[in-house]
């Protein structure tokens, strides 16, 4: 279907994450619903794949069992094509770059067993992109951009060699690379034709803008009017920096400011701009208040006209709509800010 925007048809997807696994729901129901909104596509998020298993044998399995998740993912790719539905790609796959092969040989092993895995899911699911998500682990703090480079490019010829792609995203509470300015770093470095860019309207602000951690939701160590200036030249520069085909997505959400803001990590170790991330991030137009239709202009400045994403994390709001309603909202979100940019 996509949405028109001046003559050209934008595609569009919706994250399966956004949308909690209620009792009695399935994730056939999710993709209907998705589809019945005018999505052509989803991300599939892992959790999803499953719980989609737990449901058909009644134990959830091993998340490294992956023999055993290839043929749920056949199945789940034999419903979306019921549904008419893409699945876009899966999601999100962390923790795998700046592991040292000296200092972290378990760790790093364990990446590679997991990117192979996710792989081997993803041929099975007919989908081409892998996201990366950029590392939080704090155990590669000492590792070098080139390092991570290095890394996401081993990654991505392992990918190629199956016809794969990685969109490579960064996280704001990233160890290394929280901006969308260090992970293009990454991209340019590692320097491969199937290695590109998720970008994401929140944690492009997340980083570089605003902080759950302050009264007034933004960086405030910086004067404010510095501050502004910073994003609108971070922003420029994405705009003409980026060149549209590197862009494989650009996921959309919004942010709550937080009041009380959130203070250190919870209990299981979450950094607050996690916390933040996973929880507080409802429809654009719809309470928050980062700036979305600018970070959204400035990736369209780029020429991008490739897929737009709804991730969403407002458990407490979707919770208390019909899933129906909810993803007609997103939808309609997405066609506001298009109007408006």
């Amino acid at each position: 279907m996509g949405i028109d925007y001046y003559g050209q048809s934008i595609p569009t997807s919706f994250a399966s994450c956004s949308l909690s696994n209620r009792p009695g729901q399935t994730l056939q129901h999710k993709m209907s619903v998705i589809r019945g909104a005018g999505f052509d596509a989803m991300e599939l998020a892992m959790p999803d794949v499953l719980h989609f298993a737990e449901q058909e044998s009644g134990s959830r399995p091993d998340e490294r069992d992956f023999d055993a998740l290839v043929p749920v993912a056949t199945r789940i790719r034999a419903l979306a094509e019921e549904q008419g539905l893409d699945i876009l790609m899966l999601q999100p796959f962390s923790r795998f770059e700046g592991w040292s092969a000296s200092l972290h040989p378990r760790e790093r092993q364990d990446a590679l067993v997991r990117a192979k895995g996710w792989m081997s899911i993803m041929e099975a699911l007919g989908t081409q992109i892998l996201q990366v998500g950029s590392s939080d682990a704090e155990g590669i703090a000492t590792c070098s951009m080139d390092d991570l480079a290095a890394d996401l490019g081993m990654l991505a010829d392992m990918c190629a060699e199956k016809g794969l792609r990685i969109a490579y995203e960064n996280w704001c509470w990233a160890t290394k690379a929280p901006t969308w300015r260090s992970v293009w770093d990454v991209v340019r470095l590692a320097d491969r034709p199937n290695l590109g860019l998720c970008l994401d309207t929140f944690q492009a602000a997340g980083a570089e803008l605003a902080d759950p951690t302050t009264g007034s939701g933004y960086i405030d160590v910086i004067n404010g009017e510095e501050l502004q200036r910073r994003w609108a030249n971070s922003l420029k520069d994405l705009a003409t920096s980026v060149p549209p085909q590197k862009i494989y997505l650009l996921q959309i959400s919004d942010g709550y400011r937080m009041n009380p803001p959130i203070r250190g990590k919870d209990e299981a170790g979450e950094r607050p701009r996690s916390q933040w991330s996973h929880s507080h991030r409802p429809l654009p137009c719809d309470g928050g208040y980062l700036p979305v239709r600018e970070a959204l202009a400035a990736v369209l400045a780029t020429g991008f006209r490739g897929w737009l994403s709804v991730e969403v994390f407002d458990p407490e709001k979707e919770q208390n709509m019909a899933m129906e309603k909810y993803t007609g909202a997103a939808m309609e979100s997405l066609r506001k800010l298009l109007s408006l940019s």
